[in-house]
């Protein structure tokens, strides 16, 4: 299931990135798909979900400042980050998984991951 993610950048702090998340039409339509991020030294995240169904779930960390969303005749999943923090500095990284809506935020319960977008954010 190839996933191709990018979007990613440099920033300073308060500013904003959209990463997108293409995939095939089938994955999209069929699978949900989550965005997580990993610092150096750190484990892997949750930050963000979309089921299947467009149902949403956020990381607490980020409520409030990002979104999620699908966009079918792309099939393209974006997250809007917005007053970004030096402390999002990481490389995010999407998957697409089949588990029901309460385990999204496992990074375990992911089936398949994209490359990776590296997101650094200046103070």
């Amino acid at each position: 299931v190839p996933l191709q993610a990018y979007g990613g950048g440099s920033v300073q702090a308060g500013g904003s990135l959209r990463l997108s998340c293409a995939a095939s039409s089938r994955t999209f339509n069929d699978y949900s798909m989550g965005w997580f991020c990993q610092a150096p030294g750190k484990e892997r995240e949750f930050v963000a979900a979309v089921s299947w169904s467009g149902s949403t779930l956020f990381a607490d960390s980020v409520k409030g400042r990002v979104t999620i969303s699908k966009d079918k005749a792309k099939n393209t999943v974006y997250l809007q980050m917005n007053s970004l923090r030096p402390e999002d500095t990481a490389v995010y990284y999407c998957a697409v998984t089949k588990v029901v809506f309460s385990h999204l935020a496992n990074a375990e319960q992911y089936d398949y991951w994209g490359q990776g977008t590296q997101v650094t954010v200046s103070s």
